[in-house]
């Protein structure tokens, strides 16, 4: 496997505030051994890809939130899966019993390390190792949550709670199966707080009512709850909130091209605008 760092990181020590920004499927690199073994062309790889939220956030780094960012492609490792979520079917032999995921994403050929690219298509031309798998997961996945997991543990030493946004984006497709109580069918934006689980519901509201202000219309854990991130670190009593931001596409991106559009630069002043908010009414989140 290459050498290359497996995110990016900007964050001050001591931490101003317990913000802690994540962009897992932002990154754009794809290995030349990984490319190898495909039957699809890259350009196909990168639809799986949140595009550009890595932009997005980078510059709430000046506003007190720590940034980590994805370098590799989803389609490489998917960082907001449990690292041993694997389809036994992709791969030479028997996996260990711990690497034999059995979820709805692994049936949808969407696990760890994905099956299939946009529209269902295989990526894969022949099957895969268990030792490939294991590289990915030790110099991927392993290093990104170790990373994260430390900056969360330096929020709470520093301010008694940590704050963790986790970013993404979504086809315009699954954006427009939403239904929101104010606006009806179709949303811009999904708050995923496993329902409640992963967050103090004034992290949540806060939010909405800020994206809300900002014109954009914003639905509550559907089509997305949260992921592996948000359920792994949510732990309200334990001084950790973690709330899901999924983006439609729509909104800055040209889903055939994969260009960016207008709508990138007031995507990108708006989180910077959220980011204040956040950085100045933490406090207020904290129980009574």
């Amino acid at each position: 496997m290459e050498g290359m760092a497996a995110f990016s990181l900007v964050a001050q020590d001591p931490p101003p505030t317990p913000l802690v920004f994540s962009s897992p499927h932002s990154g754009r690199h794809y290995p030349a051994e990984m490319l190898a073994a495909t039957a699809v062309d890259p350009e196909a790889l990168r639809r799986s890809e949140d595009a550009f939220v890595d932009e997005m956030i980078a510059p709430t780094s000046a506003r007190g939130a720590a940034v980590i960012t994805a370098r590799y492609g989803r389609a490489w490792m998917d960082l907001n899966r449990e690292p041993w979520e694997l389809d036994p079917a992709m791969f030479e032999g028997d996996l260990p019993l711990f690497a034999r995921g059995r979820s709805a994403r692994v049936a949808a050929g969407l696990g760890a390390i994905a099956r299939v690219a946009a529209e269902g298509r295989e990526i894969y031309a022949r099957k895969l190792t268990f030792a490939e798998a294991q590289a990915r997961v030790e110099g991927t996945h392993a290093p990104y949550h170790d990373a994260l997991g430390r900056l969360l543990a330096r929020a709470r030493a520093a301010h008694g709670m940590a704050v963790l946004i986790d970013w993404h984006s979504m086809p315009e497709a699954a954006a427009r199966t939403a239904v929101t109580p104010r606006h009806g069918k179709g949303c811009d934006i999904v708050l995923g707080d496993r329902f409640g689980a992963s967050c103090t519901q004034k992290l949540t509201n806060l939010v909405e009512r800020e994206l809300e202000g900002m014109g954009y219309r914003v639905a509550r854990n559907a089509p997305y709850a949260g992921g592996y991130t948000t359920e792994h670190y949510g732990r309200p009593a334990s001084r950790t909130h973690a709330l899901q931001i999924e983006i439609s596409r729509a909104l800055y991106l040209d889903e055939e091209t994969l260009a960016p559009t207008e709508g990138l630069a007031r995507l990108i002043a708006d989180i910077g605008r959220l980011a204040t908010v956040l950085a100045q009414s933490w406090p207020k989140l904290k129980p009574a």
